[in-house]
């Protein structure tokens, strides 16, 4: 698949608008993802501002466009993503604090955006700073943890439609579900605005420490992960369906179940993503085997497989 991309790159390039940020062709995107595993972008495109996004999108090139953010929630396969990949940079990750409101771009951390507001002594972002990854990625999946949502927060997104206009909307929670967005799929964030509560920024920081304790006890910490592999079925929790499987660390090539929160997948070193995504299949069929229930993936999962000797596209 790198050989098809490499005949493309040339003329994928010349369809492209006049842009002013940076394009790569056949830009590795392994390093891009938390747990460093992954194939190459066709073409990745860091768009200088929204401007400069709204250019490539307005143009209807029929040309897949791929978002990425910060990677810690994703599996990128090794034949890599065809078309273009968008990734949001440094230009949009600012953050303005106006009273009890934050206005943020996109690709802002979300331990950053936590950090903010404790210093601005706003309640009600706690939550984030246990939570890897950027805003943007956090809003379309709808990423929550102690009992919190993004959704719980949010007031407005600003985003690039289909037709690539620039536009703000307000927040209805009856946009959300569990860890999802029912908002299309084709939209692109470009930030948000969130409403906190006024509080004693030493109170909030106390309950951070807090959440930060049991995340170091609970979880793998240091290792290469993309973060909670499956989503909880209702009622239930997916770790203790996972373990009831017997499958901590339960290992396919250099991908493992961590020893200390079976619901993480860590890459050991040498994994592929072939590995990370086989070992989640595998413990989808014993889950469900065990106790008659059907994991869901949590983690995103795109591009194409690796195309094995003698297959051709």
């Amino acid at each position: 698949m790198f050989h098809l991309f490499k005949q493309k790159k040339s003329f994928l390039s010349e369809r492209l608008p006049l842009l002013r940020g940076k394009v790569i062709e056949n830009a590795p995107l392994a390093k891009m993802t938390w747990i460093n595993v992954g194939g190459n972008a066709e073409l990745l495109f860091e768009p200088a501002d929204e401007h400069d996004l709204a250019c490539l999108i307005s143009q209807h090139l029929n040309i897949p466009i791929t978002l990425i953010g910060a990677g810690s929630n994703l599996i990128i396969r090794d034949g890599g993503i065809p078309g273009i990949v968008v990734h949001l940079g440094k230009n949009f990750a600012t953050c303005t604090v106006e009273g009890d409101t934050l206005s943020c771009g996109s690709s802002l951390l979300l331990i950053e955006l936590s950090k903010i507001a404790q210093k601005a002594g706003l309640s009600g972002f706690e939550f984030l700073s246990g939570i890897p990854g950027s805003v943007g990625g956090a809003i379309r999946m709808n990423a929550g943890a102690y009992k919190k949502e993004m959704k719980d927060i949010l007031q407005s997104i600003r985003l690039i439609n289909s037709n690539g206009q620039i536009q703000t909307i307000p927040i209805d929670e009856e946009f959300f579900r569990y860890r999802e967005t029912l908002l299309p799929k084709d939209w692109i964030f470009l930030g948000a605005t969130f409403k906190g509560t006024p509080s004693d920024p030493e109170e909030i920081q106390k309950t951070m420490c807090s959440y930060k304790e049991q995340r170091e006890k609970n979880q793998p910490f240091g290792v290469k992960t993309c973060g909670s592999t499956f989503k909880n079925p209702e009622g239930l929790q997916a770790w203790r369906l996972i373990e009831k499987a017997h499958c901590r660390g339960l290992k396919i090539g250099g991908a493992q179940v961590s020893e200390k929160h079976c619901n993480f997948l860590i890459n050991t070193g040498k994994a592929t993503s072939s590995d990370i995504e086989a070992l989640g299949e595998e413990i989808r069929k014993r889950v469900f085997k065990e106790c008659g229930i059907n994991l869901e993936w949590e983690v995103k999962r795109i591009g194409i497989p690796r195309l094995k000797e003698g297959e051709s596209c």
